[in-house]
């Protein structure tokens, strides 16, 4: 058996044979894809008759970014919205140090349970807790560019 594990890609990054067969993989679905509309695939199952697969378009997305990631020999990691996290889990997926995370687990912007002393995040509490402070930062950003262009406006 090989070194690698062969059933996943936890802890590795795509091998270039991988990269390769995902853009081909990728192309084929994108020349077969509309925009909101299912895709449909023909392909060959194991006794080489052909069947046609039909994916929804939320699953065509879904498959494509996946897609690109391994073509692009990037890492990844995939997380069902009911999987219970460390902190230490949560805070790289914020991108942040775990005791920042812990302030936020404090204050109560993300909620949490205390399994004995160790606090877990659900997945979906902390993806939301994600989109909510990436929508702030958008709109604050918004608000600024607002404001540089009236000061802009001003000075003239």
């Amino acid at each position: 058996m090989s070194a690698l594990k062969m059933d996943d890609f936890g802890g590795r990054l795509p091998t270039q044979v991988e990269s390769a067969t995902a853009d081909q993989l990728r192309q084929i679905i994108a020349s077969q894809s509309k925009d909101g509309e299912a895709t449909n695939l023909t392909v060959a199952n194991a006794e080489g008759k052909s069947e046609t697969i039909t994916l929804s378009p939320a699953l065509t997305t879904s498959l494509m970014q996946l897609l690109r990631l391994v073509s692009g020999r990037q890492g990844f990691q995939m997380v069902p919205l009911s999987a219970d996290l460390t902190t230490q889990q949560a805070a790289d997926l914020l991108n942040v140090s775990r005791p920042y995370l812990i302030r936020l687990l404090e204050r109560g912007e993300i909620k949490f349970i205390k399994v004995g002393r160790h606090r877990r995040v659900k997945a979906e509490d902390l993806f939301a807790y994600k989109a909510k402070r990436d929508d702030e930062r958008e709109n604050a950003l918004t608000d600024l560019a607002a404001l540089d262009s009236e000061f802009i406006l001003e000075e003239e």
